[in-house]
C-alpha cells in the first residue's frame, strides 16, 4: 500500500512536470510552427535578381500574396503569444520575422504600387499607420521598430528588418530563428555592407567611404 501511494505520488509529479512544461513551451511551438510557414513562402517567392542596376534579393509580392500560406501566416500572427520567451535570441527572432511580416503585408494591402512609402498621404507616415495585428493587439511597423526591436540593444536589426525599397538592406529568403539568429545577422549585415549599391561604396581614386544612411540614422 505504501508503494502504491508512493507510485501514485510519482505519477502525478510526473504528470505536472509534464502539463507545466507544456504550457510553458506552447508559445513558443506555436510560434516555430508560424515562422515555419513564413519560412516556405520566403524560399519560395524570394529570389536573387537586379533591378535597376541593383543586385537584391527581391519578393514576387503578387504570387506570394495569392498563395493561401501567406493567409494563414497572417492569422497565426494575430494571436501568437508575445510574451514567455525564453532566450533573448527567441524574442528577436521573433520580433524581426513579425516586422518583416507586416512590411510585406503593407504592400500587399495596397498592391500593386511603387514603394512603400506611396501608401501614406502627404503629411503622414506608413511607419505609423496600423498595419495588422500581432499578438492580439493592433501594430505599427514603427512600434515594432522603435518601441519593441530597438529596445532590445541589437544593433544589427536594421539590416534585417525590411522597407521593401531599392536602397534597403535585402529581405532574407528564410525566416529568423534563434538557434541560428547571429550567425544570420552577421551574414546579413556582410551582404549589405558588399553591395556597394547599398551599404558600403569605395571610391579609391578619391579615398572616400560611402555608407548607407542607415548608419547615419541609427549610430
Amino acid at each position: 500500500m505504501k508503494n502504491l501511494g508512493l507510485g501514485i505520488r510519482i505519477t502525478w509529479y510526473l504528470l505536472s512536470v509534464f502539463l507545466i512544461s507544456g504550457f510553458l513551451g506552447f508559445g513558443q511551438t506555436v510560434q516555430a510552427n508560424e515562422f515555419l510557414n513564413w519560412d516556405a513562402l520566403l524560399k519560395k517567392y524570394v529570389a536573387f535578381k537586379t533591378i535597376e542596376g541593383i543586385p537584391l534579393y527581391a519578393v514576387n509580392y503578387q504570387a506570394l500574396g495569392n498563395d493561401p500560406l501567406y493567409r494563414t501566416v497572417i492569422a497565426d500572427l494575430e494571436k501568437a503569444p508575445v510574451e514567455g520567451f525564453n532566450t533573448q535570441e527567441e524574442k528577436l527572432a521573433f520580433w524581426i520575422n513579425a516586422y518583416n511580416i507586416m512590411a510585406v503585408k503593407m504592400v500587399l494591402d495596397h498592391y500593386p504600387l511603387k514603394s512603400i512609402k506611396d501608401v501614406a498621404g502627404l503629411f503622414s507616415s506608413v511607419w505609423k499607420l496600423n498595419v495588422g495585428t500581432v499578438g492580439g493587439k493592433a501594430r505599427t511597423l514603427n512600434e515594432i521598430e522603435h518601441d519593441i526591436l530597438r529596445k532590445m540593444g541589437e544593433p544589427r536589426i536594421h539590416v534585417a528588418i525590411v522597407c521593401a525599397s531599392l536602397s534597403c538592406p535585402d529581405i532574407r529568403p528564410e525566416a529568423y530563428t534563434s538557434e541560428r539568429l547571429h550567425e544570420q545577422l552577421d551574414d546579413q549585415m556582410k551582404a549589405f555592407l558588399a553591395n556597394p549599391q547599398k551599404g558600403l561604396q569605395v571610391e579609391e581614386t578619391n579615398q572616400r567611404l560611402y555608407l548607407s544612411s542607415i548608419f547615419k540614422w541609427f549610430a
